[in-house]
């Protein structure tokens, strides 16, 4: 099976520029063995702007401790069109985020939950959620895109999360989108 170009666009953040999917898996791991027995949440969302002439897509991987910190980088595609119409840019998003959670393969997850196994009967925990950028409110015109949305999340065994408990996709990722 022939590897998409997108696999190969690198993640950055403050610290670090043209991180590969590898330097950022190994982040997360070490962020982990911090402390194993913490409650871990993996979260991957994606989130759009449309500008004059192309369209930015910011993807945001996120570590999260609860209540201890987090670790997070984001990965920007840029479409050289104005994608207007909602539904495409909405399932554009979260393909980008189904492509990012696709690369934490089952070897990977495996690799992620043996850090906190020890620990699991002192209560530590590892999930991975996808952030969808939608939500239900009868005012949301993504509202109708949710069952749809939510099912292929679920398809790919990661908990769906939608607005306004999707904040890697609607704060995290949505402030990188703005710069252009």
């Amino acid at each position: 099976m022939r590897q998409s170009p997108i696999y190969n666009i690198p993640f950055q953040n403050i610290q670090e520029k043209n991180m590969p999917f590898e330097v950022v898996f190994n982040h997360i791991a070490d962020f982990m063995k911090l402390n194993p027995a913490g409650n871990f949440r993996l979260m991957v969302g994606t989130d759009s702007q449309v500008h004059k002439k192309h369209t930015v897509f910011i993807t945001g991987i996120v570590i999260r401790q609860v209540g201890n910190g987090v670790w997070g980088c984001i990965r920007k595609v840029m479409i050289p069109r104005r994608m207007t119409h909602l539904h495409e840019r909405i399932s554009y998003e979260l393909s980008l985020t189904e492509e990012i959670v696709s690369m934490f393969t089952e070897e990977r997850k495996s690799q992620l939950i043996e850090i906190v196994l020890p620990a699991v009967y002192e209560g530590a925990t590892f999930t991975m959620e996808g952030h969808i950028d939608i939500g239900i409110g009868k005012r949301n015109k993504t509202s109708e895109f949710v069952k749809e949305m939510v099912a292929r999340m679920e398809s790919m065994g990661v908990e769906p999360k939608i607005k306004p408990n999707a904040f890697v996709a609607s704060s995290y990722a949505n402030r990188y989108t703005k710069n252009e």
